[in-house]
């Protein structure tokens, strides 16, 4: 029956400890991050427009967020800090020759590997993926890495 005695309960299983914290996947979260639209959470489409903080937003998503100002509608703690258009630069990226994404997984049952990226840095060849720095310049919205900017040494744009 249990409790008569026969048997004596361990620490560990009379006291709980604190519970443990859930770790967020990286991998989901560079995901999220790199090929998402931080504002509408659908896919990145052209034009893309970046925020002082880095932030990717698809540029209609954007502007829907500043056109709509009705009281009803919570603002987005994402894109809290952009009051104007002006506040965002529009991106040119360049397109990864080795990309097939969107055009090979049409019907859905071809695995998707969130590893390539769809852009790449037009100096050195890094993948935008999330795993090295890229950064944007805000005059003319050229993207490069952070390790082509360090080799380039100039705040003008290389094209």
């Amino acid at each position: 029956m249990g409790c008569d005695g026969g048997t004596i309960p361990k620490r560990h299983e009379l006291v709980k400890g604190p519970r443990k914290v859930e770790k967020v996947d990286k991998v989901a979260e560079l995901v999220a991050r790199w090929f998402y639209c931080a504002l509408s959470q659908e896919k990145l489409r052209r034009p893309i427009v970046a925020c002082e903080l880095g932030r990717l937003y698809n540029k209609d998503a954007v502007i829907e967020f500043l056109l709509d100002k009705s009281p009803e509608k919570t603002p987005m703690e994402s894109a809290s800090h952009i009051k104007s258009i002006k506040n965002v630069t529009e991106l040119n990226l360049a397109d990864n020759p080795a990309w097939g994404g969107d055009k090979e997984s049409i019907k859905g049952d071809k695995y998707d590997d969130l590893q390539s990226a769809r852009f790449i840095c037009p100096v050195v060849g890094l993948e935008m993926n999330g795993r090295h720095r890229f950064c944007f310049l805000r005059n003319c919205g050229c993207v490069f890495s952070e390790r082509a900017l360090k080799e380039i040494k100039s705040e003008v744009c290389h094209k």
